[in-house]
């Protein structure tokens, strides 16, 4: 029989992509079978769970009971989600201060005047203080000023070699901008500040230049290339480049904004951030620390997560006739068959439910919630709402009395995020790479700390379980 290989993009003879996870590609049983780690990869690679608990290992430098280990110090955000009290984990309605401010009170100026807030929490995660109005506006202009590419950039980096992947492309452009870069290598202060403000600048315009490249390539699309406009915040730049008549309305601009402000930073132990730490603690340059950062991102376990709940989504409005979106009864049987591992990807993972520290909620679910409420209020979207506000509702009981554990779980942000996405006309290859834009300014903040306070690499342990010597053959003894 032919091996069979899963692969979510295969490349075919004529230069075509196949997309989706149900494709599969047969290759010749004698070119699988000529490489043995094709059959041996498990063995190989496989280490007993026990030999974890035996040496006491923080698997993914989490604690028994599911803290994270203390690798640092950090003046930058606080993520809290509970307490500890006598060893035991007390879970309590999480918060999320940005240099010692709460979220709620970053995006609940509910002032006459419209303001877009984005720029206004990048500079606060990168001076550390709020901006007066001179300083911001100031601010502002720099961004602006910045979101110019090199010349040819987007024919050679963005149009000529298209992928799949719009992550993918961002993590590999941000390594191709250090070659426009003279003083790539620098590691003043006035230098990291400046590539951070230019890629917090360019990455929105690089990510949608890419998907209109992608689009073109794969699907035969028309090539989009708006001019960005001066004077338009980020997420007016984004609506403006991506939309093809470049109108939008103030609300979903205003949207957009908020969106991106919640996804701007997360704490230094989030997979992303910690990347950037990682490599920063190498001394690496400022553009190897971001690309790395940006494929951390993407993977489904940490800012692609989005997709995943999103396509959930989708199974469960597919599965549930629209009539029952409101019935508890037929929701809650297609959840507990998604926990039986009977439904969707059969996982048994409810997407958008659950977070490493949040227990009882997510400060930016309950943000994104809100805004995604007045939204949707009066839409059609609004039916599609009131689902997911079910689904957040009768998903921990669930849960519980099918997993028979008792640990808290709230919805996270992605629970609504692709909804909201989804109701602006964005689209699904979009969500995680707006996710990298927004955390570009987290990201900078945290090399920022690590340069300067950080002063050793991060190095922790690994232990090697094969302790026993085994005695060396010659190639042409060995069996």
């Amino acid at each position: 029989m032919p091996q069979e290989i899963d692969k979510d993009l295969i490349r075919t003879d004529e230069g075509a992509i196949k997309v989706g996870t149900a494709e599969t590609v047969r290759i010749p049983e004698e070119e699988a079978t000529r490489i043995d780690l094709y059959t041996t990869f498990a063995d190989i690679n496989q280490i007993p769970n026990q030999l974890y608990l035996d040496n006491d290992v923080k698997r993914g430098l989490r604690n028994a009971d599911g803290s994270g280990v203390l690798a640092g110090i950090t003046n930058i955000s606080n993520v809290h989600g509970y307490r500890i009290e006598d060893g035991v984990k007390v879970p309590e309605e999480g918060s999320m201060r940005v240099r010692g401010y709460e979220l709620y009170d970053l995006l609940g100026d509910t002032s006459p005047e419209r303001r877009f807030r984005f720029e206004e929490l990048a500079y606060l995660l990168l001076m550390g203080e709020l901006p007066t109005r001179e300083e911001l506006e100031r601010f502002v202009s720099v961004i602006d000023a910045n979101r110019e590419l090199p010349d040819g950039f987007t024919a050679s980096m963005l149009m000529r070699d298209a992928a799949p992947s719009i992550m993918n492309v961002l993590s590999r452009s941000v390594l191709q901008l250090y070659a426009y870069d003279d003083h790539a290598e620098e590691r003043t202060p006035k230098h990291e500040i400046h590539t951070a403000l230019s890629l917090i600048s360019r990455l929105p315009r690089i990510m949608v230049l890419s998907y209109y490249s992608k689009r073109a390539r794969f699907f035969h699309e028309s090539m989009i290339m708006h001019r960005f406009r001066e004077g338009e915040t980020t997420a007016e730049t984004i609506l403006s480049m991506l939309r093809p008549d470049r109108s939008y309305a103030p609300e979903e601009a205003a949207m957009l904004d908020v969106m991106l402000c919640l996804h701007a930073e997360h704490g230094g132990g989030n997979n992303s951030t910690f990347a950037t730490r990682v490599l920063s603690s190498a001394d690496t340059d400022a553009y190897s620390a971001y690309s790395a950062a940006i494929g951390a991102l993407k993977g489904y376990r940490h800012g692609g997560a989005n997709l995943k709940v999103r396509a959930m989504q989708n199974d469960l409005k597919e599965q549930v006739p629209q009539e029952k979106w409101a019935d508890e009864g037929a929701v809650g049987d297609y959840l507990r068959r998604i926990v039986r591992k009977e439904a969707y990807d059969r996982t048994g993972l409810v997407y958008g439910m659950g977070h490493a520290v949040y227990t009882l909620s997510d400060p930016r679910a309950v943000i994104c919630k809100r805004f995604a409420g007045n939204l949707a209020e009066g839409t059609e979207y609004e039916a599609e709402y009131r689902l997911l506000e079910t689904c957040e509702r009768i998903a921990p009981e669930i849960v519980a009395e099918e997993r028979g554990v008792t640990k808290t779980l709230c919805a996270n942000v992605d629970m609504y995020s692709g909804f909201v996405y989804s109701m602006m006309g964005i689209p699904e290859d979009l969500y995680t790479p707006l996710f990298a834009c927004a955390r570009m300014a987290g990201w900078a903040a945290h090399r920022f700390e690590e340069l300067v306070s950080g002063k050793r690499i991060i190095r922790p342990a690994y232990k090697n379980t094969k302790t026993g010597s085994r005695p060396y053959a010659p190639l042409d003894e060995r069996k």
